[in-house]
């Protein structure tokens, strides 16, 4: 298969998150990909959620290989579904997240295929990663007993040279702070749920020190982090805010549990201030002696002619649903940049080459078999 063609043609669909039509026409693109070949390709889809792309070459819920990923990328102008080559990199959105890197996942089962690897290969890739990956939830809630050996999960984008062995649990959290309406005028009157809530906030930060660009960067940063995504409060100027709410977004490493969380939370607390769990996961650990990833490791230092490092990262990835099912996931992903921003772009060469080590590892494991 044209990778490079297949990429440009993905980039072009305008798979902003929640735009089903586009989605769906992404996926039957995809579908057309794979009709010359004997691989099975359905579109999930069930109320509510967004749909999911799975491409494999057998009926069992038992694979060898796994690739996970997303086809949804976030909002972008008209220009960035335009992509453009030059300089040796291709610029558009989802060039780095993750579009060049599920074209990866075709060029490997295309490989699979064509060269009758004895490998249980499969291509998960979900529509709605970029807010929650509910669509993912409900695939694996309707394939309970889906387990891969070993999981490729490119969606880590940045650095070719980089494997991820650690990811932190993302955990967001509601406070609700309630007051006691009154007039501007006369604050005795009334109970300011703004201030209650930014209390709470000052007794957090005692807790979850600030950190930005204006500051040094800590030493260590394989901590537990805090931001506050969105505070709301108050309706007018003249009016004290009777409610107030904020959502908080917890990285946590794997040495903490939400146990811990919430003990520290409790502690913050004030009166007329209380909080929720909105959501937790799972942190990804995966050991870097592990043999699989020792051996792709290997391989891909082979093909870059250059040394690999491990790296930790604060971002969730949707492979921790098949970590806490004992899979292997190899986290490692091709270089580039603008994730999320104007300008993104991924570098061509590492596309190309991450293809490569994919097919080599592949190659690998067959022989093993």
């Amino acid at each position: 298969m044209d990778l490079i063609n297949i990429i440009t043609d993905l980039v072009k669909f305008r798979t902003e998150t929640g735009n089903t039509p586009e989605v769906l026409q992404c996926f039957e693109y995809c579908k057309i990909l794979f009709a010359k070949t004997n691989a099975k390709v359905d579109i999930f889809q069930k109320d509510g959620v967004a749909p999911v792309l799975f491409v494999r070459n057998t009926d069992s819920e038992e694979f060898d290989v796994l690739c996970l990923g997303h086809l949804d990328v976030v909002p972008a102008p008209d220009e960035m579904f335009m992509p453009e080559i030059r300089d040796g990199r291709m610029y558009g959105r989802g060039t780095l997240d993750m579009k060049s890197f599920a074209a990866v996942a075709f060029n490997s089962m295309f490989h699979v295929l064509e060269n009758n690897l004895p490998l249980k290969f499969g291509i998960i890739l979900s529509s709605d990663e970029e807010k929650g990956s509910k669509g993912t939830e409900a695939f694996l809630e309707a394939h309970k007993d889906m387990k891969a050996e070993i999981v490729l999960d490119n969606d880590v984008g940045g650095n070719i040279l980089s494997i991820v062995n650690k990811c932190k649990n993302p955990v967001f959290v509601k406070l609700i702070a309630e007051g006691k309406e009154a007039h501007g005028s006369t604050p005795w009157d009334g109970i300011d749920a703004n201030e209650k809530l930014m209390h709470v906030w000052c007794n957090i930060r005692k807790i979850y020190p600030y950190f930005s660009k204006e500051q040094k960067m800590p030493e260590d940063t394989w901590i537990d982090t805090v931001h506050f995504a969105k505070i709301e409060g108050g309706q007018v100027s003249n009016v004290i805010s009777n409610y107030a709410e904020a959502l908080l977004d917890f990285r946590l490493t794997e040495d903490s549990t939400v146990e811990n969380l919430e003990q520290n939370l409790k502690k913050c607390m004030e009166d007329g201030v209380t909080y929720k769990i909105v959501s937790s996961s799972t942190p990804v650990v995966m050991d870097q002696n592990n043999k699989y990833i020792q051996s792709y490791k290997k391989l891909a230092e082979e093909v870059l002619g250059q040394p690999m490092f491990f790296e930790q990262i604060g971002g969730a990835t949707d492979s921790r649903a098949f970590a806490v099912r004992g899979s292997t996931v190899i986290m490692n992903s091709g270089t580039g940049e603008g994730m999320h921003a104007a300008g993104e772009y991924v570098e061509i060469d590492s596309v190309k080459k991450l293809a490569d080590i994919q097919i080599k590892f592949l190659d690998k494991l067959a022989e093993e078999k």
